[in-house]
């Protein structure tokens, strides 16, 4: 995939000028300041990749500048990718959305809702009904995460370790069960392990491990030849590094290395996290988005139904709210207003509510380094951002993209 020589901006729709004026503005703001690394851009409306841009270095005082080759985390935009998996076995009549999630994971079964009392001494309750399929999709299972820090249900997570890199998935989901939930499924909407545990029931429907999965159901067919669960050693020389920045004092700090200085992603993990755990590059992802925008098919690859693409960027909360009115309060992946959530992602039911220009039923997800995408069915439009700095949010990186590519568009 390259910018067509005979395809330019204008010929889309899009203004040349506003496009350059992106790495520029992303730079001059956060890269000539120290506050990133580098930043990735990439708009593609009409099928063509009309802007490419890569600013930075792989370090954030040195290292190699940054390419289309370039290997991110992404962190927690795994999870369409999970979800397209999941709705690949719905369409083969092996998993449905209202069947209980311990038809595929029995331990499930057993699972109570948080009452009262201290992650020492607590009460449980039956909820109103078992967590289902559907509710892993849209994050109203009732599970949580623990680095949310909002509850004890958060601290119980934290104690017990969930999502050990040295646990297999289904190892995680067997002792995530044990836990309480937050609330009864169905009934709020809160972000969590949800996709985690989806990605064992594809394990568990497909007979397949996830990777597996992934590689021979999705990444092959689509040409995703740089996204996987860890990178090989003889692409390690393009991953970069990933910082954290600390939201009281600004101070920036390594979380893992370049290359072969990662810690985490030198070999393939035992946990095969469903929910965060690819790296790719934005041109591999990009081919993803292509998928989902052409109705789930690529260059003669058919992943999923028309239908089935669109059922998914529907909005699937009850009563058609948003993430805010299913009580979300402090979620900061985004800036939530105005959205709903589909099978995987969320979907814009408001518009004039995100603060942004848009349409409705844009489908996008981001991550927790600062990966963010969005598919604008009605413009055509795909958009992707990359850098490397947790936690998701530390700059208004998302929004600010999203409004310099909306003031691109001419027609």
């Amino acid at each position: 995939m390259t910018i067509q020589d005979e395809i330019g901006p204008a010929d889309v729709g899009l203004n040349e000028a506003r496009l350059k004026a992106i790495p520029t503005y992303f730079a001059t703001s956060y890269l000539d300041t120290g506050k990133l690394p580098c930043v990735a851009t990439m708009v593609s409306r009409n099928g063509q990749v009309v802007h490419e841009a890569y600013r930075g270095r792989t370090l954030i005082d040195g290292g190699d500048p940054i390419n289309a080759d370039t290997i991110f985390r992404i962190y927690s935009m795994t999870k369409p990718i999970t979800s397209v998996a999941a709705m690949m076995l719905f369409e083969e009549g092996k998993i449905r959305l209202d069947h209980p999630v311990s038809k595929y994971i029995p331990e499930f079964a057993d699972t109570e809702v948080w009452v009262k009392g201290t992650i020492d001494d607590y009460e449980t309750r039956k909820p109103m009904r078992q967590m289902e399929v559907r509710d892993l999709f849209t994050h109203t299972s009732g599970l949580t995460y623990g680095f949310l820090m909002q509850h004890e249900v958060d601290a119980l997570y934290r104690r017990e370790k969930i999502a050990r890199p040295d646990e297999t998935l289904e190892e995680m989901c067997a002792r995530l069960a044990q836990l309480p939930l937050l609330f009864s499924p169905g009934t709020r909407w809160n972000y969590s392990h949800s996709t985690d545990v989806l990605g064992r029931v594809v394990e568990v429907a497909s007979g397949e491990t996830l990777d597996t999965f992934f590689r021979e159901r999705i990444f092959d067919p689509l040409g995703m030849v740089d996204t996987d669960f860890y990178v090989p050693e003889e692409k390690l020389r393009r991953l970069m590094a990933c910082y954290n920045r600390n939201p009281d004092t600004g101070a920036i700090t390594l979380s893992d290395g370049a290359g072969a200085d990662s810690k985490l992603y030198r070999a393939q993990p035992p946990l095969l996290n469903a929910g965060g755990g690819l790296v790719s590059t934005l041109r591999d992802y990009h081919r993803f988005c292509q998928m989902l925008l052409h109705g789930g098919t690529l260059e003669g690859a058919r992943l999923l139904s028309p239908k089935t693409v669109e059922f998914m960027r529907m909005n699937h909360l009850p009563e058609n709210k948003t993430i805010r009115q299913m009580g979300d309060k402090t979620f900061s992946e985004a800036r939530m207003e105005g959205n709903g959530f589909g099978l995987g992602g969320s979907t814009i039911i408001k518009v004039a509510e995100t603060m942004q220009p848009g349409s409705l039923g844009t489908f996008s997800w981001g991550g927790l380094a600062n990966t963010f995408f969005w598919i604008d069915f009605e413009e055509e439009l795909i958009a992707i951002q990359a850098t490397q700095m947790i936690p998701s949010g530390c700059y208004p990186i998302r929004p600010q993209f999203q409004q310099l590519v909306y003031a691109a568009i001419d027609w």
